[in-house]
């Protein structure tokens, strides 16, 4: 392909292929798995916008975890975060372009670790468990702030963090968390490939190429995970996948910071 070298390409869809696979299985990781692995080789500019399509790509097969009545359902339930975060990721997207290198490649690595230590079950962390899902019930407007708030820190690092945690505080079931999850993600990823182009994150195209292939590779690793989810523990695979990203957070850190 045309302005990347054979390795890069390599690389790239294995990192992609592997991040879909954990997403087939887990339900969430696909864009920070990708975005952070192949930031080693594109840099973290390129690799935000390298996951876009993607992303919108892969959340397709996952949505159909909600069959047509709960899909209905949920679309009426979230529609006001998803309006609120797909505003916050246009914003993201629109400032992307103005954001130092050394300053993403520093709020990925933290967003990273930060994701690690409220997921993990190990180290009790203060007020996790304190937001729940009655919260959102009784103050459904939160949803809004929330929406923005992660839809910014999505369009801007391709880190869905506060959407996960979001969700997970409702305390879902997993194929529903697994398809609400995705829906919010596609809803947003949606208008994210249109605000690419309007804002010419893509360049000479080189990269948009790169990034329809990658949404190709990344579909059959999110399809191999969605057929071996009920064959694994999802216990260790939970730790393997917070164990890498840990790994990749700190990777990024020290790299930003000449450690």
């Amino acid at each position: 392909m045309v302005g990347f070298s054979m390795e890069v390409l390599v690389f790239v869809g294995s990192i992609v292929f592997f991040a879909g696979t954990v997403t087939g299985i887990t339900g969430f990781g696909y864009a920070l798995i990708g975005t952070v692995g192949s930031a080693a080789v594109l840099g973290p500019q390129q690799a935000v916008v390298l996951m876009i399509i993607p992303v919108f790509v892969s959340n397709v097969p996952l949505v159909r975890e909600l069959d047509h009545d709960r899909l209905r359902t949920c679309g009426r339930r979230f529609a006001s975060f998803i309006v609120a975060a797909a505003i916050g990721t246009v914003v993201g997207m629109a400032i992307l372009q103005w954001i130092p290198t050394t300053i993403l490649t520093v709020a990925l690595g933290v967003f990273t670790l930060g994701y690690v230590a409220f997921t993990q079950d190990t180290v009790p962390v203060p007020g996790k468990r304190h937001v729940t899902s009655n919260y959102f019930e009784r103050h459904p407007n939160a949803q809004l702030g929330i929406g923005f708030g992660s839809g910014l820190i999505f369009g801007a690092s391709n880190v869905g963090v506060s959407m996960v945690a979001y969700l997970d505080s409702l305390d879902l079931q997993r194929s529903i968390f697994v398809g609400v999850l995705a829906l919010i993600f596609l809803g947003i990823s949606s208008i994210r490939v249109g605000a690419a182009w309007a804002f010419d994150l893509y360049g000479t195209g080189a990269l948009v190429w790169l990034s329809v292939g990658a949404a190709l590779v990344g579909l059959v690793g999110v399809e191999s995970g969605r057929r071996v989810r009920h064959l694994l523990p999802d216990r260790y695979i939970d730790e393997f996948v917070l164990v890498l990203l840990a790994i990749i957070g700190i990777r990024l850190i020290s790299t930003s910071v000449g450690v």
